[in-house]
């Protein structure tokens, strides 16, 4: 089921022709609201150059120059770190939404041998497939008009496919749904961007993502979304057009190569406690409504209660809500 994605970065719309190709990449911090619609809250980074290709026989694919259209990075500098994680946190909490997490598009226009988002690993073969095919769109100039279009817009279609698309679309109806879903969720998903039926289609490759528990899974590939991709290209309803890797909920924040030097900065710390406050108040609400249900009562104590209290009387809460219900059930 598409949904839509709003404010997208320039690396998932790069496109290429017979001249050449745009490279580059991105890292964006991610909301999600009610809808399950995505939101691009702040950039840690945004890199796009033009390579234009040698105007050569037997050269056309090897690139001659390079130009850079777009840069903009706060990845190497501290105190615009924290101000841009602090304001996409304020900002996702007066928008009523949720820190979905830190999504990355890196495009090489598939010229590389490997893949260059950590945590993929697919066959050279493979590799050439995608090279071969985005050759071949650019060259005949078939890139998707979804690409050119949303630069004019501030959103575009988004969907994603996959044995594991559950783990990135999330299971829910409500707000209080994905705060449950996002609590505790550690790990990533990566894999390449397709467009089709007009759509930007985030085909999953792999993933280790849990939503509880403490033992991270092995990474995997999912070898019938490969031969999905691999027929969609040969009947030309798919489009390669970059890598992804999204890392899920707020411990993506732990993935940012300062992270170390800036956890503990006064500002971030307070965003971070006012953001545990939201989004327990969520979970708090829902399993309020589902306690009601069933005729018992949550108590009214919890807002004294610190953060670490807080996320156990939840998860005590979480467990009493789950055996109570499989008593009503029987």
């Amino acid at each position: 089921m598409p949904i839509e994605f709003y404010n997208p970065p320039s690396a998932i719309l790069a496109s290429g022709s017979k001249l050449g190709v745009e490279l580059g990449g991105s890292k964006s911090i991610l909301s999600i609201d009610q809808f399950h619609n995505l939101y691009s809250e702040g950039s840690i980074f945004s890199e796009l150059s033009w390579g234009a290709f040698y105007q050569e026989e037997g050269l056309e694919s090897i690139i001659d120059t390079f130009e850079t259209k777009e840069y903009d990075s706060v990845r190497e500098d501290p105190k615009a770190l924290v101000q841009t994680i602090v304001d996409s946190i304020y900002n996702i909490m007066n928008g009523q939404k949720l820190f979905y997490g830190i999504v990355d598009f890196e495009v090489d226009a598939f010229l590389n041998q490997n893949t260059i988002i950590p945590g993929l690993k697919l066959d050279y073969q493979i590799i050439n497939k995608l090279l071969d095919a985005h050759k071949k769109f650019r060259d005949k100039e078939l890139f998707p008009k979804i690409l050119s279009d949303a630069r004019g817009s501030n959103k575009i279609k988004l969907e994603f496919q996959g044995t594991k698309r559950v783990n990135l679309h999330l299971n829910g109806t409500k707000l209080e749904d994905y705060a449950d879903n996002l609590r505790m969720v550690k790990g990533f998903a990566t894999g390449i961007v397709c467009t089709s039926r007009g759509a930007a289609n985030l085909y999953i490759m792999s993933d280790n993502i849990i939503f509880k528990g403490d033992v991270i899974p092995e990474l995997y590939i999912d070898e019938d979304n490969l031969a999905i991709i691999d027929l969609g290209i040969e009947r030309q309803l798919l489009f390669p057009i970059s890598w992804f890797r999204i890392d899920l909920g707020i411990k993506s924040l732990e993935t940012l190569e300062l992270w170390e030097e800036v956890k503990t900065d006064p500002k971030l710390e307070k965003a971070l406690a006012y953001y545990d406050r939201y989004i327990s108040g969520l979970i708090y609400k829902k399993f309020q409504v589902m306690a009601s249900t069933i005729g018992t009562d949550v108590g009214d104590d919890y807002d004294k209660l610190n953060p670490a209290e807080r996320r156990q009387a939840l998860r005590d809460m979480a467990e009493v809500i789950r055996k109570l219900t499989d008593e009503y059930k029987k």
